[in-house]
């Protein structure tokens, strides 16, 4: 193996960040070590189920006091936010690279998008909880607010693969909508969090309104689930199913982004070149570690050599390395149990009678952890990456005589979190978009368009999950909805006598006021 480029940021610097952590100093810690060489970068407290259950009574305390602050007060700590990750961008990507080994263009893809969330969000917020007029009971008689409090204190359960994102990033509409917020970050990736953290505290975000709790998802799952008045969980589908029943026990409502086996579909009239090109980025993004990443390729048989063709060339060009710079295409995988998993799912399907077209094998001289991005044809039913997640740079190739059997072929599987449309008729491909079962659609794109468009909601169908983040949704899940009606006479209780007068003159007023607004829309 060769030398992996040292981290630039140091232990003692990592381990600074703990003083977030409450009992850091009483705790037993978890070494945390950098997917590139397998070396310790820092420890972290194992916190406890009572550690969990202090933070949240600290974080209900604060309760109060952050939901008083004018939400234009509360934005403008995230404006300032904004501005200064972008003015230290280096730094937390040397700490979201040395803690989950994914390429610096990767990691470039958090930073971008906590900015992006922290300005979408600070800029909503004012209008979108303010109160709200709606029609009344009695037109012109009955005044009817609706008015959006915080929905209390909120859990978030992130994991490994996007730190930043999925911890930071799924906290500013929780915390703009009022609430105080306890993040879990998966254990071996914490000091993103971590670092975040503190740097929100900076830009003037109360103490105890965000805080992390480190340690092991099931020591302090359930006690994290049991405390909080909503919980944002993303992961597998297996842990989701747990976190729900968990939730549902205590009545406690939650979003859950789960797993995904998704689809990209290569119709007859693609620009190939452009489809191979944008394939190789939805496949192997982040080391295919992605929820959202391509896993399945559905490819018109009329055009299916070319893109063949170009698919394996494309892959092939991408750069496989370690590195702290922006030279490298594709990083690590995090550990040696998701290495295993992808080694296993490429040997499974070969014995199977899979044809590896490039990749398909560990490469241990450029670190513990690294797998070349691998295409496969021949991919059978009866093969393990058929259907289940591979969650690594492995995607499947397969032939199709026609639209229809491409969406029918994409629609089969237990998943639906995001797809993908080649097509140089986007008309057409945005109708192939709506016949395919899956929360979002891409159309000449893979994945970062709809990810990108952060004022549309993103979630799953299916067994990827409930709920959405983004948009006024990823706002207002985070708020419970209150009407206040406010009435001026009394027209809505039957009169002591001439009741049949009553109904008939209620009856009346309702079929004209049917006919004024099939007028007046």
């Amino acid at each position: 193996m060769t030398d992996a480029p040292a981290p630039p940021v140091t232990f003692a610097q990592l381990e600074s960040l703990t003083d977030h952590v409450s009992s850091a100093g009483s705790r037993p810690h978890r070494q945390i070590r950098a997917p590139y060489d397998d070396s310790v970068v820092g420890t972290v407290p194992l916190c406890t189920p009572e550690d969990v259950r202090s933070t949240l009574d600290e974080a209900r305390a604060a309760s109060d006091e952050w939901a008083s602050w004018p939400v234009s007060d509360r934005a403008a700590v995230f404006r300032r936010f904004h501005d200064a990750i972008l003015d230290r961008r280096e730094s937390i990507l040397d700490v979201i690279q040395t803690e989950t080994g994914k390429s610096r263009p990767d990691a470039l893809e958090e930073v971008l998008d906590a900015a992006t969330t922290a300005r979408y969000y600070a800029n909503l917020a004012g209008r979108a909880l303010s109160p709200t007029r709606r029609s009344g009971a009695v037109p012109f008689v009955t005044k009817t607010v609706e008015r959006s409090h915080p929905v209390g204190v909120v859990g978030i359960i992130s994991p490994w693969n996007y730190p930043l994102s999925l911890s930071v990033s799924e906290s500013i509409p929780a915390l703009l909508a009022g609430n105080p917020v306890v993040i879990k970050p998966d254990e071996g990736t914490p000091f993103t969090a971590l670092w975040a953290l503190d740097l929100l505290r900076e830009c003037g975000l109360p103490e105890s309104v965000l805080q992390v709790v480190t340690g092991e998802g099931p020591t302090l799952g359930d006690p994290l689930i049991e405390g909080v008045d909503y919980v944002s969980f993303t992961g597998s589908t297996e842990v989701g199913r747990l976190v729900a029943e968990t939730a549902g026990r205590h009545l406690t409502d939650c979003s859950l982004e789960l797993g995904g086996k998704n689809p990209l579909l290569v119709l007859d009239d693609a620009d190939v070149a452009a489809a191979a090109r944008g394939a190789v980025r939805g496949c192997f993004a982040n080391t295919g570690q992605l929820c959202i990443s391509i896993e399945r390729i559905y490819v018109h048989e009329s055009v299916a050599d070319e893109f063949r063709e170009a698919l394996v060339r494309e892959t092939k060009a991408l750069t496989l390395d370690a590195g702290y710079d922006y030279d490298h295409d594709v990083g690590s995988l995090l550990d040696g149990e998701l290495l295993a998993k992808v080694e296993a799912h490429v040997e499974d399907a070969v014995e199977k009678g899979a044809t590896v077209l490039t990749g398909g094998r560990a490469r241990p001289d450029l670190g513990p952890y690294f797998y070349e991005p691998t295409v496969l044809t021949d991919v059978t039913s009866n093969m393990t990456l058929a259907d289940e997640e591979t969650f690594g740079p492995v995607v499947s190739v397969y032939e199709v005589e026609s639209v229809s059997e491409a969406i029918e072929r994409a629609n089969d599987s237990e998943y639906g979190l995001n797809a993908s449309v080649w097509t140089e008729n986007t008309e057409r491909g945005e109708q192939v978009a709506a016949r395919l079962a899956t929360g979002t659609v891409n159309v000449n794109e893979a994945y970062a368009a709809a990810w990108g468009s952060i004022d549309a909601p993103m979630g799953g169908m299916k067994n990827s999950g409930i709920g959405r983040r983004h948009g006024r949704q990823g706002l207002m899940k985070y708020t419970e909805s209150q009407t206040v009606a406010t009435q001026r006479f009394d027209l809505l209780s039957p009169p002591e006598r001439g009741r049949a007068l009553w109904a008939d003159g209620v009856t009346l007023g309702l079929r004209l006021w049917k006919r004024l607004t099939e007028l007046v829309p």
